[in-house]
């Protein structure tokens, strides 16, 4: 079984971007989102994958990941995919030997900017560097799932 343990933070501001080892271009559409998981594909660069994750709310979710043929992953994404599509480049950002990955939303999710850090255990301390803002991993708005459904651009204006 697969279990995913992240922390999902907004960002205090740009400071980040000096830290950024490199970033990669997602797409990524949801087929099907109910009470218990949402399952996806997700595509970068040459690479597709199907997605099927519990809707946990919290540090700690299932999570399954498989790589399907590109091909496959284009033709769901815009055939059977509920629309909007997320779309976001993701960086890299190595901090105080701590992974950070830093999404920058596009579209109908534009000026969102969410970091995220994935931990090997529950509870386990990680710091905090002086860009990080707001924990929002509580809130059910900043998972990727509801975005699709409910993005940024609608609800931004409403806080």
């Amino acid at each position: 079984m697969a279990l995913e343990i992240e922390h999902k933070f907004l960002l205090a501001n740009n400071d980040w971007r000096k830290q950024v080892s490199y970033s990669v271009q997602y797409k990524q559409g949801y087929l099907s989102a109910v009470a218990t998981s949402s399952i996806r594909v997700r595509i970068s660069d040459d690479h597709a994958w199907l997605n099927i994750k519990s809707a946990t709310i919290g540090t700690q979710r299932h999570e399954y990941e498989y790589e399907i043929p590109l091909s496959d992953a284009q033709e769901i994404i815009t055939n059977l995919c509920r629309k909007p599509i997320v779309e976001k480049t993701r960086h890299i950002v190595i901090d105080d030997g701590n992974t950070w990955e830093i999404d920058e939303f596009e579209g109908d999710n534009k000026d969102l900017i969410v970091a995220e850090i994935e931990l090997s255990e529950v509870g386990a301390v990680f710091s905090t560097p002086a860009w990080l803002g707001e924990e929002v991993t509580s809130d059910l708005r900043y998972y990727n799932n509801n975005l699709a459904s409910h993005p940024y651009s609608v609800w931004r204006d409403h806080s």
